[in-house]
């Protein structure tokens, strides 16, 4: 089993309550606009870190992340992107991919809202984690944790942070 610490849209701010909340997780997944490198920097030395960049992370941010990230956990097929959408509305640029070849796991950011949706069409689970950071529209920051056991995504929590 593999614990995930999911979050997205930081905004160069790392509020000092994820290194709890995801002290028990193995990975954590950044869903784009890290922002400041050292948030990246920060998440990358407390636990391994997997991300993408989003439309307001710059050229430092980029060269470490790509702009779409595909990869398995334990048996789940996982793709990452900033902006993706969600069913029924995907983002064109990947819309056909998804159909083409749908994941298991399909997450993005870039919202701020905070989704949890299945789309029984391809069969995947959509996340989006919200929004962790202070930049926005969002009142309420917000993390995920959950669990993937094999072929199995498990166990999701919607951890709310302080207000904005």
């Amino acid at each position: 089993m593999t614990k995930i610490g999911l979050l997205s849209d930081t905004h160069s701010f790392l509020d000092e309550a994820v290194f709890t909340h995801f002290a028990a997780c193995d990975e954590i997944w950044h869903v784009g606009d890290f922002g400041d490198p050292d948030v990246a920097d920060r998440l990358a030395a407390f636990k391994p870190l997997r991300g993408v960049y989003g439309n307001i992370d710059g050229q430092e941010i980029r060269l470490q992340f790509p702009e779409d990230l595909r990869f398995r956990c334990e048996e789940v097929d996982v793709f990452m992107t900033h902006i993706g959408g969600y069913p029924g509305k995907y983002a064109a640029r990947i819309k056909g991919e998804l159909i083409k070849n749908p994941p298991k796991l399909f997450i993005t950011g870039h919202s701020h809202i905070l989704k949890v949706i299945f789309d029984p069409k391809i069969h995947c689970l959509h996340l989006n984690p919200g929004a962790a950071g202070k930049q926005g529209w969002h009142k309420v920051r917000t993390l995920m944790r959950f669990d993937i056991n094999k072929d199995k995504i498990e166990n999701l929590e919607v951890i709310e942070l302080k207000d904005r």
